[in-house]
């Protein structure tokens, strides 16, 4: 018999997920506060899978049996036979914490509570419950009927059973599962921190202009997006609140430094696409700038950022994060980098990483760019990842 599903927070991640776990055939409740905004979802689901039939994804009668597995409600008493309740509300901690409390007071004791949190800590979430060994943390990226990846991230309260089952549920529903210790950022907001913030710092020394770092990353590099034009599209609203989120959460460590160019663009409202214009003009009669065609200065550049995207990925590692392939897994999957950045390493050859990353160290004497001692060590005893 399939599990119910409580989803819990109607917006575009909510509506996501129970969108997922009723196309895998389980009973889903949906669930918000906001009579308003399940009317929205219920809108939105329509419309959403109208374009899968037109493209021949589903047919009509698949369309309505999604429709009618899920339920919509504005009371959590609707979990009461949830055997899984994922909660996708606001980032706010303490309001996470008095959610989870009502839910453990409605829900039976099998069921296993998740939060879709992408930088709060789960054993912190957890705390907040009589029994917190139901709690874990499920972290889908948007949109996510269409991102494969989800980052299970069990707290040191999570019991091995309530892993297990999260494990196979996610797996079950088409996702690549990969699991994370509970620290800041997970695996894909941590490692990924220098894709933007080594672009801002080129640009801020005068290096290069937007788009020839943007030019660099993707012609040279083979990334999807650069990093101007991804924080753009993410917006630098969110881009940088995640980015100070990481930093604080971090004790301050330099690696994660904000930008104060980003801060500027985002108390200047230049959002980003959503806003008409970020680091890039989006308006109708813009005209996109040239980059700077000049290969050895793009190889630098690339150079430079994959060099300290590399650092961070083996941080992960060495701080037991995540592992080798895990972390390869992750950022494959989830922001669609063109290489496992430890499989890159390895290519690269992971002397030559050192060397970079040393080189910087020279000349800018900043701890921001020390390599890591498990770099150090691989390289000492001539270890590859694979």
């Amino acid at each position: 018999m399939e599990k119910t599903i409580g989803v819990l927070g109607a917006g575009t991640m909510g509506l996501g997920i129970a969108q997922v776990a009723a196309q895998c055939g389980h009973q889903v409740i949906l669930a918000d506060l906001n009579t308003n905004q399940l009317d929205k979802a219920k809108a939105t689901l329509g419309v959403t899978l109208s374009k899968l039939v037109d493209k021949g994804k589903i047919d009509a009668s698949a369309k309505l049996a999604i429709e009618n597995r899920i339920q919509y409600a504005s009371e959590i008493a609707a979990f009461v036979d949830c055997d899984f309740v994922i909660e996708a509300i606001i980032e706010d901690l303490e309001i996470k914490k008095s959610v989870f409390q009502a839910l453990e007071k409605t829900v039976s004791s099998h069921c296993i509570l998740a939060s879709n949190t992408s930088s709060l800590s789960i054993a912190s979430i957890g705390s907040a419950l009589m029994n917190s060994e139901r709690i874990i943390g499920i972290h889908f990226f948007n949109p996510a009927p269409i991102m494969p990846l989800v980052e299970i991230v069990p707290a040191i309260q999570t019991s091995t059973e309530a892993l297990n089952s999260s494990i196979e549920l996610i797996r079950s529903w088409h996702k690549t599962v990969v699991v994370c210790k509970d620290t800041p950022g997970f695996i894909v907001n941590r490692v990924a921190r220098p894709f933007y913030g080594e672009a801002l710092r080129i640009y801020e020394e005068g290096i290069a202009d937007f788009a020839t770092i943007d030019w660099a990353m993707v012609q040279l590099g083979g990334f999807k997006m650069g990093p101007f034009t991804l924080m753009d599209y993410i917006g630098n609203d969110v881009n940088y609140s995640v980015t100070e989120s990481v930093f604080n959460a971090f004790y301050f460590d330099p690696r994660f430094k904000p930008s104060f160019t980003q801060k500027r663009y985002k108390e200047a409202g230049f959002y980003g696409r959503k806003t008409g214009r970020g680091f890039y003009d989006y308006s109708l009669d813009s005209t996109a700038p040239t980059p700077v065609m000049d290969e050895k200065l793009g190889g630098e550049i690339l150079d430079r950022i994959l060099s300290m995207l590399i650092n961070e990925a083996i941080d992960a590692v060495f701080l037991q994060i995540a592992s080798v392939k895990d972390v390869d897994l992750a950022m494959i999957k989830g922001v669609n980098y063109p290489k496992g950045l430890l499989a890159w390493a390895d290519e690269i050859g992971l002397e030559e990483v050192l060397l970079r990353l040393e080189d910087l160290q020279l000349i800018y004497g900043e701890d921001r760019y020390r390599p890591n001692p498990l770099l150090r060590k691989m390289v000492r005893e001539n270890q590859t990842f694979y």
